[in-house]
């Protein structure tokens, strides 16, 4: 449970939307110019762009268990203060100090924070207004950070015209402000922590983590949408960290009037933003996520349009076409990601939820550690272009792993206890 504090405590779901688009917000900003500054300031080749995306992954490999099983033991409230803090941390450790070896460090400080977060967020707010509104929520805040990113790149574009550096470290600096307002007003009354004695035993953090590995091992579909993480995880790393080097390396990207590049990066996240807000507000409104099926099907059709809007995006040699695969990109993740927070959410339990979160995470990682370096040698040797296309190749086998996902719910192994 959550100290006791001179602050009123927030109302759960209203606080879960502020403090995802405070999120967004700084994220949005230091995201928008990042690989840019990597690129162009600390002079980073394909190559280690993406060990710097390994690192980050190998991270959050190494702590999303740990972390995980620490919101389940101790506070879940907890560990989403100090995801945030970290995050803060890490940017502020990144944009002062442009080196490689600085900007290795700060994956390690990012990835221990959004392990953090990576199951307590979610599992928190489950606990706090149910299952049964946990699915809108998701959507909600979806959309809700979809705006507060819109307006993080104007914020960010401006800054990175005075200092690619000042932008990111603004980005950490609001993160460090959110874990403090979190701290005085967050709620944790759903959630009920161990008792002193099983917290001094790490008997307990075993126990909680075997319990969630239990659940995944006799419910079937938790180890196909695990299945799929990792191969969502090998798809992603490749193109996150090479997108922007493909963009900068391959074409000119028009001049818009006395503005450099980095206008253009405001632009393409800019455009982006409609785009992702309504399709997650039809999949708001279209969309049972207590359907199983229905969720399946939608999964299938959302993987299959980013296959064919990356290879769009890396084949095509018109800037226009170009654009409008990346954006198409864009909208595609955006809708993927609450439905599969929802659909995993739907497969879990409370007291075990965040370390099952967190083996997802784990497994995400685990797919981004596997195939980020191997994209990232591609992009170096041979071309960034051939790099992101084997990305999105890999993406295939994830359909026929969905399609075993509408008969899963019928095994033996998924049934209930």
């Amino acid at each position: 449970m959550a100290p006791k504090s001179f602050f009123p405590k927030a109302d759960a779901y209203k606080l879960f939307l502020v403090f995802t688009a405070v999120q967004a917000f700084a994220l949005t900003t230091v995201f928008t110019i990042n690989i840019v500054f990597q690129i162009k300031q600390v002079g980073l080749n394909p190559l280690q762009l993406v060990l710097i995306g390994t690192t980050l992954e190998l991270t959050a490999f190494l702590m999303e268990i740990p972390t995980g099983v620490i919101a389940d033991v101790y506070s879940r409230r907890l560990s989403v203060i100090l995801g945030f803090f970290l995050l803060g941390c890490g940017f502020i450790v990144e944009g002062s100090f442009p080196f490689f070896g600085s900007l290795l460090l700060s994956r390690i400080i990012l990835g221990v924070g959004y392990t953090c977060l990576s199951g307590a967020t979610s599992a928190w707010i489950v606990d706090e207004i149910g299952q049964a509104r946990a699915g809108a929520a998701f959507l909600r805040a979806a959309q809700v950070a979809q705006l507060a990113s819109f307006s993080a790149i104007f914020f960010s574009v401006a800054l990175a015209s005075i200092s690619l550096q000042l932008t990111i470290v603004a980005g950490g600096l609001l993160l460090l402000l959110l874990s403090a307002i979190l701290i005085a007003v967050m709620p944790e009354s759903g959630f009920q922590g161990r008792t002193a004695n099983e917290r001094e035993s790490w008997r307990t953090f075993f126990a909680t983590f075997r319990a969630g590995a239990s659940l995944i091992r006799r419910r079937h579909i938790l180890l196909l949408i695990l299945l799929a993480t990792v191969i969502h995880g090998a798809f992603s790393e490749g193109f996150d960290r090479l997108w922007t080097a493909h963009l900068l390396g391959n074409f000119t990207l028009p001049q818009l009037g006395p503005f450099d590049e980095i206008l253009w990066f405001g632009v393409i996240s800019a455009v982006s933003m409609p785009l992702t807000l309504a399709a997650t507000e039809v999949l708001r409104r279209r969309l049972d996520l207590s359907d199983n099926r229905r969720v399946v099907l939608t999964l299938i059709g959302v993987y299959a349009a980013l296959i064919g809007s990356v290879l769009l995006f890396v084949l095509a040699e018109r800037i226009a076409l170009v654009l409008l695969g990346l954006w198409l990109t864009g909208a595609a993740r955006a809708v993927r990601n609450p439905l599969m927070e929802a659909w995993i959410n739907q497969h879990t339990e409370s007291n075990v939820r965040a370390t099952v979160l967190s083996i997802q995470g784990q497994a995400d990682a685990f797919g981004q550690i596997a195939g980020g370096p191997v994209v990232g040698a591609i992009g170096l040797l041979s071309s960034v272009r051939l790099a992101i296309s084997l990305s999105a190749l890999l993406l295939l086998p994830i359909l026929p792993v969905f399609r075993l996902t509408l008969n899963a719910k019928h095994s033996r192994r998924d049934a209930p206890d």
